[in-house]
């Protein structure tokens, strides 16, 4: 395997980085097209900016928070977070005893790995289905978690949803609602109702995927548990800093949900173009996507990679050769593989779809012809 270990997705990621800043230093800055999805952003004025100090900021800003982060994730309360990942890991810490279970649903395995690695720590015994049928809650559970949208934005049925909530408070267990994308996605394009308001104890979201704000983490909930995970994410270091607060809260003031409802439009258009060459591409609700299995399914090729080396392969070829971001070359070690296309960001919104499918389409047929030459490939993801 050319990413075969967690050190290997971090050099990876490395390389997009330099290839990225080399592109803009070149370039400039329009002739990177992210389409994570995750693009996010930072935005404030000079008069905010002067206010960033160790303690003038969270006096100012965190406030202001409380109210915008309400009305955005609903809930009692709301903590500012250096990551998602971190508002798991401190729930995880704060609610769950050793030895204890925790289980989880979502609409597509596998999870998030902060949740299964945060049990871990604690030694709680974890799992996981995307079967609600096979779903139960055995005796000694301390925390039931809920995925809102998985990693490839697979969204939960709302009825299921509420049904799993009920099961886990009948027993007095709280419930944590990992709602990373599903805060918007969930609410905006399917109608669904806020993870709080239909009774998560916890739920947690990620302010730059789908919004135009900071990588960080916002938890919102009943003000008792988020009151005790406060202390864990104050002992451990994982709270959003001055600037990083500044930029959630401006990033909540300025989501737009037309955004997201007009990639939704959009999503039909590239899809019927690239299905004149690719049949494995699929719809999401903000884009397409493909999978490792369904990129391998295309390929004519001999090769010997794995379905995540094609699409790492694939996926850097897009970046080197016409600088369009996807999530698997600057992806966290164990993060989903697929690649996905997502048009609710700023820079699709200056996309001709028509152009777009011509430069999948290349990038395809150059993967194409270098997948025989594994060295070629190693190449290709390590080097600038």
């Amino acid at each position: 395997m050319i990413v075969d270990s967690s050190l290997d997705e971090v050099k990876k990621r490395e390389n997009a980085l330099s290839i990225i800043k080399n592109i803009v230093e070149t370039e400039g800055r329009s002739s990177l097209f992210d389409l994570t999805g995750l693009s996010g952003g930072f935005i404030a004025s000079p008069s905010e900016i002067s206010l960033l100090e160790t303690y003038v900021g969270p006096a100012i800003f965190e406030e202001a928070l409380q109210e915008a982060g309400i009305q955005h994730m609903g809930g009692e309360k709301v903590i500012a977070l250096n990551r998602t990942s971190s508002g798991i890991l401190a729930t995880i810490l704060t609610l769950v005893n050793k030895g204890s279970n925790v289980v989880h649903y979502l609409a597509e395995l596998p999870a998030h790995p902060s949740i299964p690695r945060s049990c871990k720590l604690v030694g709680a015994d974890y799992s996981e289905t995307d079967v609600f049928d096979e779903f139960s809650i055995p005796e000694n559970t301390s925390l039931v978690v809920v995925t809102g949208s998985t990693m490839d934005h697979k969204v939960i049925d709302e009825e299921e949803f509420k049904k799993v909530i009920e099961m886990a408070h009948e027993r007095d267990i709280p419930v944590m609602v990992d709602d990373a994308s599903g805060a918007r996605l969930r609410t905006v394009i399917f109608n669904q109702a806020k993870a709080c308001d239909l009774g998560a104890d916890i739920s947690i979201t990620s302010t730059d995927k789908l919004m135009p704000g900071p990588r960080g983490g916002l938890m919102a909930g009943r003000q008792e548990l988020i009151d005790k995970i406060k202390v864990k994410v104050n002992q451990f270091g994982l709270e959003a800093q001055p600037p990083a607060v500044l930029a959630m809260l401006n990033g909540i003031k300025n989501f737009n949900e037309d955004n997201l409802i007009n990639s939704f439009s959009r999503k039909e258009e590239l899809y019927e173009l690239l299905s004149k060459k690719f049949d494995n591409f699929e719809k999401t609700p903000t884009g397409v996507m493909i999978s490792p299995e369904g990129l391998c399914n295309e390929i004519d090729a001999k090769h010997d990679l794995s379905d995540t080396d094609l699409a790492f392969v694939f996926s850097f070829i897009l970046l080197k050769d016409y600088g369009i971001i996807t999530i698997p070359p600057v992806s966290m070690p164990g993060a989903s593989a697929t690649i996905r296309f997502d048009l609710s960001t700023k820079d699709a919104f200056n996309l001709d779809l028509n152009d777009l499918n011509k430069k999948i389409e290349s990038s395809f047929d150059k993967l194409q012809s270098v997948i025989a030459n594994e060295e070629k490939c190693r190449e290709i993801v390590f080097t600038s």
